[in-house]
């Protein structure tokens, strides 16, 4: 789904490269593996998604019946297919920090409960806690008394984005459905339902919207009202949803006299029903071919559509590299593990590593290698791997290029190494409940916690090709 961040403007650039790196292969694979197998807590941790339940104690504070359909509901969790879905911002694509989002809803049957409803909900880390883009799983009762809820800056479930109502984005029994939902049975720019004028811009789904909202104000109790759509920012537009008198036909919409004074006891339109889904626009738009899809969603987008197995395996470790040296093609590659020079004698080049040791200048092999340290032109893939959480196959890309025994020396790549361990040691603390509400603030200790956790300094002696 698209947000208020992700603009038209981004389309091109931001969605190809999130369904590149956000949500790799080798997790699908494996999630889905423990998930046919029964094990959704295998599954959940395959897709960086943490579980903050505990079934036991569900059955305990709110029966046996509740725990039952929260059962049913996990056995059917598709977790990467949720992160796959999950809102997103713009300039990166890292998914939408501190945030919320309800997945579904329960009556708890407790007698000791009061009314009070159960959502199983799926949270964001705010933004200086992010590591690797990590997810928890956890239910919400209204209650602040969880230790996790209370270090969440927004831990009640948010109305604008919600998937309670878009069970096709998350559950394996109604995938099928993302097809009709997302308007892929219609020519693209149908606007049918919408009697009025429609916001500016491409990319609302203004074709669903008539269907979306009666879906809304149904889970509401309610078979007409206004619902409120919005963009983002202070960008809102407010629907009437209309039944024909003789109760025939479909309902439609129609903008309202509404105010922005309304907003706070109006229903909200979901942000997935708000936007045109990202994967129809890049297949409609020729920018992705069903393949790079997740399987599931290729598979409700283009009916008929064979996955094509696994994809091609990238170039292996230690694959020669030629090199313009001195008016001759040399190679480099790997030996003993280590990218070195292959068309250079080992005496010469000592005597070249002593040579740079009196701040000469190095052969152009050597000075080729230490590029491929230093900065290598493969640095914005594993960054955008280490952001994302792909912590395995940005090493793999790192291993391909230098081998796996090398020694990592300063600069850009050994930096990136550096910062996504750090970003993970302060998403450790943050879920401990270690670090307050944010950096620079107090912890429940009342210890001041710096901005920046400190760097240790690094020589020739410590540097290792992934650092702990």
């Amino acid at each position: 789904m698209l947000t208020g961040n992700a603009t038209e403007d981004s389309l091109p650039s931001f969605w190809p490269r999130v369904r590149e790196f956000a949500v790799p292969p080798s997790m699908i694979e494996t999630a889905t593996a423990r998930r046919s197998a029964g094990d959704w807590a295998g599954a959940c941790a395959a897709a960086g998604v943490d579980v903050d339940l505990s079934l036991r104690t569900v059955a305990r504070t709110h029966g046996q019946e509740l725990t039952a359909r929260l059962r049913a509901d996990l056995r059917q969790l598709v977790p990467d297919l949720l992160r796959w879905h999950l809102p997103r911002v713009a300039p990166h694509g890292m998914l939408r920090p501190g945030l919320t989002l309800a997945l579904a809803r329960y009556d708890s049957d407790a007698p000791d409960d009061g009314a009070r409803p159960v959502h199983l909900v799926v949270r964001t880390p705010p933004a200086w806690a992010d590591a690797g883009q990590r997810i928890s799983l956890a239910l919400w009762d209204g209650s602040r008394s969880e230790a996790v809820t209370r270090r969440h800056p927004h831990p009640h479930p948010n109305r604008r984005f919600r998937l309670d109502l878009h069970r096709h984005l998350w559950d394996a029994r109604r995938t099928d459905e993302l097809r009709f939902r997302s308007g892929a049975d219609r020519p693209p720019g149908d606007r049918f339902g919408l009697v009025g004028p429609a916001p500016p811009g491409r990319g609302c789904a203004v074709g669903r919207w008539a269907a979306e909202a009666d879906l809304l104000l149904r889970a509401e109790g309610r078979s007409t009202g206004t619902v409120a759509v919005r963009f983002g920012g202070r960008r809102r537009l407010f629907l009437d949803l209309v039944r024909d008198p003789d109760g025939s036909g479909a309902p439609h919409v129609r903008v309202s006299s509404a105010t922005d004074g309304d907003v706070p006891t109006l229903p909200v339109l979901p942000d997935a029903a708000t936007w045109v889904l990202p994967d129809l626009e890049l297949l409609r738009g020729g920018a992705i071919d069903a393949g790079r899809l997740h399987p599931l969603v290729a598979s409700a987008l283009v009916p008929g559509h064979e996955p094509s197995g696994p994809p091609p395996a990238p170039d292996r470790a230690g694959q020669p590299h030629l090199v313009d040296c001195r008016g001759h093609q040399h190679r480099i590659g790997l030996v003993d593990g280590v990218l070195s020079p292959l068309d250079h004698d080992p005496v010469e080049i000592r005597r070249e590593e002593l040579l740079v040791a009196l701040t000469g200048k190095p052969l152009p092999c050597l000075r080729a290698i230490d590029g491929a340290h230093r900065r290598p032109d493969c640095l914005a893939g594993v960054r955008d791997r280490l952001y994302h959480g792909d912590i395995a196959g940005a090493l793999a890309v790192v291993e391909g290029l230098l081998g796996p025994g090398a020694v990592l020396r300063t600069g850009a790549l050994w930096d990136e190494l550096e910062a996504a361990a750090q970003r993970r040691i302060t998403y450790g603390l943050f879920r401990a409940g270690l670090i307050g509400s944010g950096p620079g603030r107090y912890g429940p200790d009342r210890r001041h916690v710096p901005d920046r956790l400190p760097r240790p300094r690094r020589t020739e002696s410590r540097r290792r090709a992934v650092p702990a």
